[in-house]
């Protein structure tokens, strides 16, 4: 079983920068997409980006996050700049099956997910 564990989260003003990391137990990164997705209280569940043979971004995010691997460390990194108080939520990694490539941006094509690091972002 293909364990998720999401690190970075924390409270920024808003303007500032954090980095999300996703560890993963087993080499996933590498073979199958691995995705960010996130959760305000309230409302569903929300793709925010996607990386497997290219990379998927929300139009929410676009020019501000940038999704990235590192697949000799089973690591998806999430780099949030010019955060705004909209982008408060509960950050979840997830990652599809293996050979699953498409970095698909619905939240049933992820098999495997984190627990979840908040991001709290005050004006």
């Amino acid at each position: 079983q293909v364990q998720l564990v999401e690190s970075g989260g924390g409270l920024v003003q808003a303007g500032g920068s954090l980095r999300l990391s996703c560890a993963a137990s087993e080499r996933t990164v590498s073979t199958s997409a691995s995705g960010w997705f996130r959760q305000a209280p309230g409302k569903e569940r929300e793709f925010v980006a996607a990386v497997g043979w290219s990379t998927n971004t929300a139009d929410s995010v676009k020019g501000r996050f940038t999704i990235s691997r590192d697949d000799a460390n089973n690591t998806v990194y999430l780099q949030m700049n010019n955060l705004k108080p909209e982008d408060t939520a509960t950050y979840y990694c997830a990652a599809r099956r293996p050979r699953l490539m498409v970095p698909a941006p619905e939240p049933y094509a992820y098999t495997y997910w984190g627990q979840g690091t908040q991001v709290t972002v005050s004006s």
